[in-house]
Order: structure tokens, then C-alpha cells, then sequence
């Protein structure tokens, strides 16, 4: 049975055929509990390239020809797309076989969807990629895609224990994704591991050259973050050295505290905008976003261009910093997925990297005591998306071990 990228990707043309077939089987057994899903129903293959035959899912957020697009939302329930988002057509200009539509939070903020954690089907996978994200920890799909506006990539693929990526912002269009933010939104995809993330970065005609060894930058002092998850970060921290990494502690703390309040004054400044009509439609229906709206058509314009203005201040900062040690090294959430589904978590791990606009990239560093995943979260410099990549296929194989 295929599962991982990397598998697929080796596999034959026969070998990829047969394996979607039981791929399809697993779906209907799994899903049945995780709920990854929102409608899977493989589209016919409309090229040939380097991911003929290999199956994908896509957020519920995203447009898509002949499928449903719901937006997370039951107001939109039975609405079908006319085209396909352009990373959507890129992908199956690619080959690639476009499997299904996976669940998110309603307009990609913060109301659950019904998806389970495979790992405990009594926590959260995280959101607002929550079906992405399990589709692939549950080995529904060997790759999805996904967006982030503050965590919804890197946070589900901490709690999932899979390899979600966030590439630099604006490297990859958004034409057909709905918005939120439009200068944070961000795409984004999950595989299994760091290596088939590069393998799928590659298949995009994207730049993958370097060998990923370089020095690591890791806060100072403490982050504020769970046991659990200071306990795997401490353990990473270890094993790399161990390893011969170059691994030095930077001054990071204080400006990583600071951005998440920026990145929320932007996203309900531009958000309530982007909503506002919908809103005057709906009304309270719209549920957490109702509330952005009406906070955010509070917000001055003159604070949200303090917040965009410090933000830019903080790129200029960090740029120091990644010229010293150009990956650093964080946790990839304060800790292992909550118990309970009435929360997507806390993304304030994550968030500072989608205001930045920097590639970041969650990978598996063992679990809890309790057996849920623990993530590690690895960026870079705006543009040196494959130096990351390699950088997190390498440190992947040392922080990634099993206890």
C-alpha cells in the first residue's frame, strides 16, 4: 500500500493506479471516524506529468470545477464551484489526480469543522486546514493543500504529526482561494515527511538545490510554551548538537511575542472588508467571523498601518537575524493537540512567520506521554524556500527519531 509521497512518487505508473483503488477503500473506512472529508470524488486526470496518478485533496476554501466549495460553512452547503483555483489547476496540469475536498473551518477562521485527530479521535487536529491536514496523518492521501492566514497549516501538521509547509508569501497565486486576509494569506501543503515535501516542492518546477546544513538559531530564553512540547523542543535541541549541528541561541523572544497581536489588527482590519457584505447578508450566521467584522470596521486606518508598519520593521530585524543563522528553529505549537473539538488551538507559534511573509516549515519530533504529536517548526529568509526544505529534510532524520 502506498502512503507516503516519496512512495508514490516512486512507484510505477500500474503500481500508482492500483494503489489509488485501495487508497478509495481506506477512505471509506477511516473516514467514517476522522472526517477528513467533505466530498471525495476523483476528477479524471487531465495531463501527464510528474505526478500523473498521484491523488491530492484540497481545503474546502479553494474553487474547484465540479466539486463542491463550501467555505467550512453550512450557509454555503451544496454550492459547487465553476473553475478550478490556479494552484488547483496547476496541480493537475502536473498530472495530478484531483481526489476530493477536505474539510476547514468555516471561511478558514476559527468555527470547527466535525474532523477528528487521528492520532485521539477526542482532540482537534487544528485548523483552520483540519481536513488537509488529517486526511494525510490518516493516509487517506499521499499530499493537500492547504492555507494559512495565521496557523493553519504549520499548527495542524504539529498536532497531526505530519510535514506541513508554508512557503514565502506570494510565491504561489491565490487566484480562486476565498480570503481572509489578503497580505497574510498564504498557501500551503502536507505530506507525511520533510522529504516528500521537497520531492513535491521539486515536482512544481520549484528551485530544491542545497544540501541543508547550516547554523540553526533557537531562542535565548524559553518560549512560552507546554512541558510537553519544551520537553520535545529541549530534545531536538539535543540531538542536533549531538549531531554536529550549529546550533546558537539568538535574541528572538521579545519580537515573537509582539507579532501575533499584528497579525490579528491585520486580519480583522482586512478581513471585516473582505467580509462585509456577507456579513450585512447574514448576519450572526457567519459566527466568529460575524464578530471580526464588526470589530474589525472599528479599527482605525491608522492603526492598522501602525501594525503593517511595524511588521515591516520586524522583516528588517529578522533579516539580521536570518543573516546569522539562516534557519531558525522554534517549537511548531505551545503543545500537543487540546483535548476536545470546540477549539482549532493556539497559533501563536505560528503566526509571526505569515505576518513576516518567511518560508516555514513544520516537522515530527515524537510525541507526548500521552502518544499525540509534537512538532518542530524551521524558517527561513523571504525566498530561500529551498534551503529550508533541505534544511528540514536533514534535521527531519535527526529531531524525528523515536524514543
Amino acid at each position: 500500500m502506498l502512503e507516503r509521497f516519496e512512495d508514490w512518487w516512486q512507484a510505477g505508473e500500474a503500481a500508482r493506479r492500483l494503489a489509488l483503488e485501495t487508497l478509495l477503500d481506506r477512505i471509506r473506512v477511516r473516514d467514517e471516524t476522522v472526517r477528513a472529508w467533505v466530498q471525495v470524488l476523483p476528477q479524471p486526470q487531465t495531463a501527464e506529468g510528474p505526478l500523473s496518478d498521484i491523488p491530492f485533496g484540497v481545503k474546502d476554501v479553494i474553487e474547484t470545477a465540479d466539486l463542491v466549495t463550501e467555505y467550512g460553512s453550512p450557509i454555503y452547503r451544496g454550492r459547487r464551484g465553476t473553475a478550478d483555483a490556479n494552484i488547483v489547476q496547476r496541480l493537475r496540469a502536473l498530472g495530478g489526480v484531483l481526489l476530493g475536498k477536505t474539510h476547514a473551518a468555516a471561511f478558514a477562521c476559527r468555527t470547527p469543522p466535525p474532523t477528528r485527530n487521528p492520532h485521539n479521535l477526542q482532540h482537534t487536529p487544528g485548523g483552520s486546514s483540519s481536513g488537509s491536514a488529517a486526511a494525510v496523518a490518516a493516509g487517506m492521501v499521499p499530499f493537500t493543500v492547504g492555507t494559512q492566514t495565521h496557523g493553519s497549516v504549520l499548527r495542524p501538521a504539529s498536532y497531526c504529526g505530519v510535514t506541513g509547509f508554508k512557503p514565502s508569501y506570494g510565491l504561489l497565486s491565490t487566484d480562486g482561494v476565498l480570503p481572509v486576509a489578503p497580505t497574510l494569506d498564504t498557501l500551503g501543503f502536507f505530506t507525511h515527511t520533510p522529504d516528500g515535501m521537497l520531492q513535491l516542492w521539486r515536482a512544481l518546477g520549484r528551485a530544491s538545490e542545497g544540501d541543508g546544513w547550516c547554523a540553526i538559531g533557537v531562542s535565548d530564553v524559553p518560549l512560552d510554551v507546554e512541558p510537553a512540547m519544551a520537553e520535545a523542543f529541549e530534545r531536538a535541541i539535543e540531538r542536533l548538537r549531538a549531531a554536529g549541528a550549529d546550533v546558537r541561541p539568538i535574541p528572538i523572544a521579545p519580537l515573537l511575542a509582539a507579532m501575533p497581536s499584528c497579525n490579528r489588527m491585520v486580519e480583522y482590519y482586512e478581513g471585516a472588508r473582505v467580509h462585509e457584505a456577507r456579513y450585512r447578508q447574514y448576519g450572526d450566521r457567519l459566527n466568529d467571523v460575524a464578530d471580526m467584522v464588526r470589530e474589525g470596521l472599528l479599527i482605525p486606518e491608522a492603526r492598522y498601518e501602525e501594525a503593517l508598519g511595524f511588521i515591516r520593521e520586524c522583516r528588517e530585524e529578522m533579516g539580521a537575524r536570518f543573516a546569522a543563522t539562516p534557519v531558525i528553529l522554534t517549537p511548531a505549537a505551545t503543545g500537543p493537540a487540546p483535548r476536545g473539538l470546540a477549539s482549532t488551538g493556539d497559533a501563536r507559534m505560528n503566526s509571526p512567520w505569515t505576518a513576516l511573509g518567511t518560508p516555514a516549515i513544520a516537522i515530527p519530533a515524537g510525541k507526548s506521554a500521552a502518544g499525540l504529536p509534537l512538532g518542530v517548526q524551521l524558517a527561513a529568509a523571504c525566498g530561500e524556500d529551498a534551503r529550508l526544505l533541505n534544511a528540514a529534510r536533514r534535521i527531519g532524520k535527526i529531531v524525528g527519531l523515536q524514543d
